[in-house]
């Protein structure tokens, strides 16, 4: 039998992913006491139910429970069933306003600041933060790409090639770099449309924009040698036994050149038979 265990920081977004599993098939309990969770199995097991995927979600919400929860994940794998835990982060100041927005009340700061609160949580998720098998960062993540993140993740289709998941980013450096990266490319070198005033408003997601950072003898050359890089450390990373790998790619304001080479990084990781999904993280700031 399959488990996924959903944690992770309040507001990250776990009602949203036990949600995606559902549609995926999964038999999904929410704030489930992790001491349960073999004898959950072992009901399954034993009787004729057609349960083969379940998926978890433990939270701070379960108290001094939520102490069993490591624990209780390896007594798991112990009797012979897949595990992966999921850990849902996501920065601060976007935790605060998310908070704000839907006007709840965050479990640790029933009498304290909001942010007191989120510090707190932090340092008692440490640990399993620490072992969780997948860490997904949803600050700059849409409804529809943490959907096509956690679908990725937990597609039924497995191959060595798609043991990975790989997040290719594009951003602006005048925003700050993504702390997730793993892999940093800097594309600032090259021409910039930016200051081609009837391509300024548009973005590399537009055949016009795309196409004039490629026609560049020094973009073809860096394309081929950042591919040439992608496809020779894929492979070492999944024999490491990397599960996931961000992939960031930078330029002034992360509208046009950065957007168009994360592009051609993605199409080559697809054709190459890797999970991997695209995100424009600053396209739409600004305009």
């Amino acid at each position: 039998m399959k488990f996924v265990v959903i944690t992770g920081m309040s507001g990250a977004g776990k009602s949203s992913a036990i949600r995606i599993l559902e549609d995926m098939g999964y038999y999904c309990i929410d704030n489930m006491p992790p001491m349960l969770f073999s004898k959950f199995a072992e009901l399954c097991s034993q009787s004729d139910s057609k349960i083969d995927k379940v998926a978890f979600v433990i939270d701070l919400r379960g108290g001094e429970l939520f102490k069993e929860a490591y624990s209780s994940v390896a007594a798991l794998e112990q009797a012979g069933n897949k595990c992966e835990i999921l850990f849902l982060d996501a920065d601060d100041g976007i935790l605060v306003k998310r908070y704000k927005e839907s006007r709840r009340k965050h479990p640790l700061a029933t009498e304290g600041r909001l942010l007191e609160g989120i510090e707190q949580e932090r340092e008692l998720l440490a640990e399993i933060r620490s072992k969780a098998d997948y860490v997904v960062n949803t600050s700059d993540m849409s409804a529809k790409t943490l959907k096509e993140y956690i679908t990725n993740l937990f597609e039924q289709e497995y191959d060595e090639a798609k043991s990975l998941s790989v997040n290719v980013v594009s951003f602006g450096f005048k925003y700050g770099i993504p702390l997730d990266s793993d892999l940093m490319f800097d594309v600032r070198f090259l021409p910039n449309p930016f200051y081609v005033p009837e391509l300024k408003p548009l973005t590399g997601l537009d055949a016009r924009v795309s196409g004039y950072v490629k026609q560049w003898p020094q973009t073809k050359e860096f394309t081929e040698r950042m591919n040439d890089m992608l496809g020779f450390l894929m492979p070492h990373y999944i024999e490491e036994g990397k599960s996931q790998l961000t992939i960031s790619i930078g330029c002034t304001g992360g509208k046009h050149r950065s957007v168009t080479l994360a592009n051609e990084a993605y199409k080559y990781l697809v054709s190459k038979g890797y999970r991997a999904i695209l995100t424009h993280r600053d396209i739409s700031r600004d305009r």
